[in-house]
């Protein structure tokens, strides 16, 4: 599975207005004779990387048999520029039936009218078995516009053999753990860097954010504002500026420039914090050299919080086949073809109760901090914040080269304040 679909969960696309009237009055549960899906074809849209070849079979098996003369064309889409192309693709009269979107970019979509509200036949399809924090991004202003499918947070990945040369024998159960173990890294023969961790990568920020106990953004006096100028928010930099100083890393570039997965694969990197896919390949280091824990926080055997980063699926509302779209949400979000994604993709699920299938070595380092995950404020112009450029990263760099705490905050703070409340 392509884990640049997560990194790129955050990194949502100005989104345009969509045409919200409904083109069909089909009724949206599945219904009607064998013969009535013949010659019907429902269109989906999947993120590169997101659908796994075992659960891509067996879901259109499973699909066919219950809608007989129905077809599944499956299109695969790509991150770069997909914001317009689905803002485009939802205001036109045959738009894909059911598309996949990323968690922080649903609410956009939502608001535009471009998707179909799901609440009626939310437990049809297994919503009451999702989890709240990970539901939280499929919903906008109490109803239900799309469907939780996967999520995954970023883990501590480590190379065994440099950190066998220094000594270490065990993983670290507090971040003071973490810092010593890296300064052993760092005086290790054989390696460049104890830690590849770039100055932007904002993900990771976000989630020692709520480690601290705060927000990027909060409402004040209905309002959203932010909250970059906080002191949790002080705080949860000076963990990741100490972190960021036992590596080499650009203080001005984020994770995907080099891609660290790229630069951790040489092997005289001792770790890196990312998701499933910055793993090296087992061509470049062999997979039973390379472990994998979640980042500690101060407490021991507490996990430091994480950014969620996932995907929903959501029906467009202007779809043909708004029956059949509902019947294929019903099929794939069950605990058969849930449970299998899990396992094929070593995701967090949808449901808590198939946790553990998601048997990888990096799903069980995730899945501990993944019921203290968040994400960014559910909100249309959240899209906006992080256009380029984002002011978050800035804020990052702009601290990180030495800049004043307070100055770089309040730019960022008056920069996020001026996108959440610009005029939609």
């Amino acid at each position: 599975m392509n884990r640049r679909l997560i990194a790129a969960v955050g990194t949502a696309a100005v989104l345009v207005s969509v045409a919200a009237c409904s083109s069909s009055s089909k009724s949206t549960t599945a219904s009607g004779s064998p013969s009535s899906y013949a010659g019907k074809t429902l269109t989906v849209w999947f993120m590169s990387g997101s659908n796994t070849p075992k659960w891509t079979a067996q879901v259109t098996s499973d699909f066919e048999k219950a809608y007989p003369g129905a077809k599944l064309n499956i299109q695969v889409q790509q991150w770069n520029g997909i914001g317009q192309k689905v803002t485009t693709a939802l205001s036109e009269n045959n738009p894909p039936d059911v598309l996949e979107m990323g968690n922080t970019q649903t609410a956009g979509y939502a608001a535009t009218g471009g998707l179909m509200d799901l609440t009626s036949v939310k437990s049809e399809i297994g919503g009451d078995k999702w989890a709240a924090n990970l539901n939280n991004s499929a919903m906008y202003n109490g109803k239900q516009y799309a469907a939780p499918w996967y999520f995954t947070n970023r883990v501590v990945i480590y190379n065994k053999k440099l950190w066998s040369a220094a000594g270490i024998t065990s993983t670290p159960q507090t971040l003071t753990d973490f810092y010593a173990d890296l300064t052993k890294l760092n005086s290790t023969k054989g390696v460049s860097q104890a830690l590849y961790m770039p100055g932007e990568e904002w993900y990771t920020y976000f989630g020692m954010l709520l480690g601290q106990g705060g927000k990027v953004a909060v409402q004040n006096n209905g309002k959203w504002v932010g909250n970059l100028e906080s002191p949790e928010a002080k705080a949860a930099m000076a963990v990741y500026a100490k972190l960021q100083g036992f590596s080499k890393a650009p203080k001005d570039k984020d994770e995907a420039t080099p891609q660290q997965s790229t630069v951790f694969s040489k092997g005289d990197v001792g770790a890196e914090i990312g998701l499933s896919w910055e793993a090296p390949a087992p061509t470049a280091i062999p997979a039973d050299q390379i472990g994998y824990f979640a980042l500690p926080s101060d407490t021991a055997g507490k996990p430091m919080p994480v950014f969620l980063g996932g995907s929903n699926l959501a029906i467009s509302q202007n779809s043909q086949n708004k029956d059949l779209a509902v019947g294929f949400l019903k099929i794939a979000l069950d605990d058969k073809n849930e449970g299998e994604f899990a396992s094929e993709a070593g995701i967090v699920p949808n449901n808590p109760a198939l946790n553990s299938l998601a048997n990888t070595p990096f799903a069980q380092a995730a899945l501990p901090a993944a019921g203290q995950g968040d994400t960014t404020p559910n909100l249309p112009q959240w899209a906006a914040v992080e256009n380029t450029p984002n002011p978050i990263k800035q804020f990052m760099t702009d601290v990180l080269e030495g800049k004043d705490y307070a100055t770089a905050a309040k730019t960022a703070d008056d920069e996020i304040t001026k996108r959440l409340n610009a005029q939609q």
